[in-house]
């Protein structure tokens, strides 16, 4: 085929098929003016518009270029793709999804959701000026740290509190302060690693404290940290196991013990508890989970634990204890870098409010009502759901869709009960058009607010415990109608 001259620019020579389809790629400034970017859902300005179009067809130019056999694009597709990607551009990347997954406390989605009650006041708080370093009484400076503590003490019995920004700030802040330059004792069967490759020993040594390891992994004994006591040494370094569990051959330290041990030797105790608990989630169905209260009983010097995993409230790190370690806390210079902002603690301080009444907080704060939720009450659900599935579906749908519930297992997740079933009824769907997978991509993707749902037994499963919202299930519910009345593509 005779070869013809294209790009005098970029010195590219192409067959004539190549060179008419090049000709007739749209020109930028008539696809930018077409009506379809009028959309109200559009928010960009006109030179946005014009450089999404421009990427769009200079990526159709290239193809045409580097590709052989290439099939072009028609200009309705290409106008097509620019408006998604314009309209991908306008909207945020961060936004609200729903979780039919039957993780409660789920990293990816944002760990814990806040009540009703703190998300208002957060509201309020975010849209107006506020008292956060302002002492109303005198008219003068006031402190942050002051007006989320004594609510802390109440609840938990410690004779001071704290907050920073995540547990991680936390324990760094702890070990800089208690540590520095000194030993740090710790169980080697406690030498986490948890999600984002976060590991005890690498935060250790960014405290600049010496880390010494005792016991093995499976069992540590009161005398190995007897044993190892030096003239260095600081403090005993508890930590949650967070997202493991050892069973079978183990053993460890009784944190009372522990504590007599070390205040002999004028030695701290601090625990990272990781997921912190203030009520005995025993009463409710659940294995039973130190409470933080139980910890400050127990004579552990500071406690730290995060506020948006098990607490149910914002991303922070809360650390309680002796009122003199506080106090050296409050006057470390690496507060100032890990303090937390005023939207933290009022969705903190109004989440901590709840747990005065226990019964309101099971009911009020979301993740203690989804992970205290009986499986009758799941079971229940998942049977409406299906009934009400089955009557908005056609009848041609009906036909290739086949509906059930199962008895299977949620999750808490983010690193909180870890190797705790907590029963729960799913949804199954089947159906003879679409595979599983691509019902669960569908869910994903094809929706404004993205379903995250899982797959079981090659079956799209939802799990209800985790929706939070009547409103949630008829979205739900509509968006799969969607899907099973139309054909996978």
């Amino acid at each position: 085929m005779t070869a013809s001259p294209l790009d005098n620019s970029r010195g590219v020579y192409v067959d004539k098929l190549t060179a008419q389809a090049l000709r007739n790629l749209p020109k930028i400034d008539e696809m930018a003016a077409q009506d379809i970017f009028s959309n109200s859902e559009l928010t960009l300005p006109e030179e946005l518009i014009v450089k999404v179009c421009r990427e769009v067809v200079d990526e159709e130019r290239n193809k045409l270029l580097e590709q052989e056999d290439y099939e072009p694009l028609s200009s309705e597709d290409l106008l097509k793709q620019a408006y998604s990607q314009a309209l991908s551009l306008a909207r945020p990347n961060l936004r609200t999804c729903v979780n039919a997954a039957g993780v409660v406390i789920h990293t990816n989605m944002g760990r814990s959701v806040l009540s009703e009650d703190a998300a208002k006041a957060v509201y309020e708080v975010a849209r107006s000026y506020s008292n956060l370093e302002l002492n109303v009484k005198s008219g003068l400076r006031g402190n942050r740290h002051n007006h989320i503590e004594g609510i802390i003490k109440e609840l938990t019995g410690a004779e001071a509190a704290l907050v920073v920004n995540n547990n991680a700030a936390a324990v760094m802040l702890v070990l800089n302060e208690l540590a520095k330059g000194k030993e740090a004792i710790i169980s080697r069967g406690e030498l986490i690693e948890i999600g984002g490759s976060f590991r005890i020993p690498a935060i250790m040594d960014m405290s600049n404290a010496h880390m010494v390891e005792v016991g093995t992994t499976n069992k540590t004994h009161l005398y190995d940290y007897q044993n190892t006591i030096s003239e260095e040494t600081s403090i005993f370094l508890k930590v949650h196991p967070s997202n493991y569990r050892i069973v079978g051959f183990q053993e460890s330290v009784d944190p009372v013990e522990l504590c007599n041990l070390a205040h002999e030797h004028g030695i701290y105790v601090y625990e990272d508890q990781g997921s912190g608990v203030l009520v005995n989630l025993e009463d409710y169905g659940l294995p039973h989970e130190r409470t933080v209260e139980e910890a400050i009983a127990e004579g552990i010097d500071l406690v730290s634990f995060s506020g948006d995993k098990l607490l149910g409230s914002a991303q922070a790190g809360i650390i309680v204890g002796k009122k003199e370690l506080i106090e050296r806390l409050k006057k470390n210079q690496m507060l100032r870098a890990l303090r937390p902002d005023k939207l933290t603690l009022t969705a903190l301080e109004h989440t901590l409010l709840t747990y005065r009444d226990t019964k309101k907080a099971l009911r009020d704060i979301p993740t203690l009502r989804m992970l205290t939720k009986s499986y009758d009450e799941t079971h229940i659900e998942s049977e409406n759901f299906i009934s009400r599935l089955k009557s908005k579906l056609s009848q041609d749908a009906l036909k290739d869709v086949e509906l059930e519930s199962l008895k299977e297992v949620s999750r808490a997740g983010g690193g909180a009960l870890p190797a705790i079933d907590i029963a729960t009824s799913l949804v199954l769907v089947h159906s003879k058009r679409w595979t599983a997978t691509q019902m669960k991509d569908c869910m994903r993707l094809q929706f404004e607010e993205p379903i995250i749902c899982r797959i079981i037994d090659d079956a799209l499963a939802l799990d209800l415990r985790t929706v939070l919202s009547p409103e949630q299930t008829e979205y739900i519910l509509d968006c799969l109608v969607t899907v099973l009345e139309t054909e996978p593509k």
